[in-house]
């Protein structure tokens, strides 16, 4: 995605082709700051200080991560210990696992002196899948839209709804449940966003506005529990939002809140659908309110919120009285009843095993 004039991924590499950078998100919206991975601790940190967050972003970040920690010559022994410090440090997205079994997968065969060389080059490919995947699942959502607004006579505004970020800065690029609407923007659809602010972190409010005033889309921020009262006066169209994990029956993990944006949608009417990889699926996992980890975070995240003042300066406030705990799972679990259908790069299909399996017959 352009910021400016410029293109950027949300993780690439430089000069040899061995220097990871990022973007610094818990610096947006408010200042760009690219930072550099130089070491399995910093990758490490990266992900858990959530400086890079989103399942697919996460992944990449993570065969990064294992780049970085190989030294000339890495035994089992190192791969081991590399995949236990990178998979402790998110629980819930299981892009994260995902990579960590494939980078070993592919390099624990090979002898010690080729693996350095081959774990960048899987790296790498690992980003460019996810582009390409991403794009995919943009170009399969993107005909929702495009129904809705022919159906209406191509007339106004689609009005879509969305939960946390999961654009380009939640993947390497494009996102998942964003890239229907970049697709469809790109056609020439209008189609406006409703942005939840997504506390406690503010993904919303932060990253995916962020993202949509860099590309020009017309969009709101919206208060967390104001995305019902919409839905009931007709003025959301479609929801499309992102998922952290999706069972192999279709119930979807998603950041705190998706699971009540579902409940509403299912009472008024309005589609409810959720953008993802393959990649995110656990087909080991059929249940997902008992299946599924939840990560829960500091309760700091609840406590404080940190913003730009009036005169331009960065201030983080307490909100609550200095004796009140707080509680923060990060994440809820939306069954696959309350999904009207999931957006993947293969197309788009039921949320059910059987509706996965038809686009995923491999895994039977």
């Amino acid at each position: 995605m352009r910021i400016g004039n410029e293109h950027y991924r949300s993780i690439w590499t430089e000069g040899d082709g061995r220097r990871v950078r990022i973007i610094d998100q818990t610096r947006l919206p408010h200042e760009f700051v690219v930072a550099d991975l130089a070491s399995l601790d910093d990758a490490a940190r990266a992900i858990s200080d959530m400086l890079v967050r989103g399942a697919p972003l996460i992944g990449a970040t993570a065969a990064y991560g294992f780049c970085l920690g190989l030294a000339a010559g890495a035994t089992d022994r190192d791969l081991d210990r590399i995949g236990r410090r990178l998979v402790g440090c998110r629980p819930t997205a299981v892009n994260l696992h995902w990579a960590v079994q494939r980078m070993d997968a592919l390099l624990r065969p090979l002898p010690l002196q080729e693996r350095s060389d081959a774990a960048w080059q899987e790296a790498a490919a690992i980003c460019e899948e996810d582009v390409a995947t991403n794009e995919a699942i943009g170009r399969h959502g993107a005909e929702l839209i495009r129904r809705i607004w022919q159906d209406r006579g191509q007339a106004g505004a689609v009005h879509v709804l969305t939960h946390c970020n999961a654009g380009w800065l939640a993947t390497v690029d494009w996102g998942t449940a964003l890239a229907p609407v970049y697709m469809a923007v790109r056609e020439g659809i209008p189609v406006h966003v409703w942005v939840d602010e997504t506390r406690p972190r503010n993904q919303g409010a932060s990253l995916t506005a962020w993202e949509l005033a860099m590309a020009g889309i017309d969009h709101h921020l919206l208060v967390d529990n104001a995305g019902g009262h919409l839905m009931q006066h007709g003025r959301v169209d479609l929801c499309i939002v992102g998922t952290d994990r999706t069972t192999a029956t279709g119930d979807v993990c998603n950041k705190i809140g998706t699971y009540l944006k579902a409940l509403a949608a299912r009472d008024n009417q309005v589609p409810f659908y959720v953008a993802l990889p393959g990649s995110t699926i656990d087909w080991s996992v059929d249940d997902g309110v008992a299946g599924i980890p939840i990560e829960e975070r500091s309760g700091e995240e609840v406590l404080f919120v940190t913003g730009r003042c009036d005169d331009g300066r960065s201030g983080r406030v307490r909100i609550a009285p200095d004796a009140t705990p707080a509680l923060n799972p990060a994440f809820d679990v939306t069954p696959a009843r309350l999904v009207t259908g999931l957006i993947t790069e293969r197309g788009i299909c039921p949320a059910s095993a059987e509706g996965l399996r038809a686009l995923y017959p491999e895994q039977r």
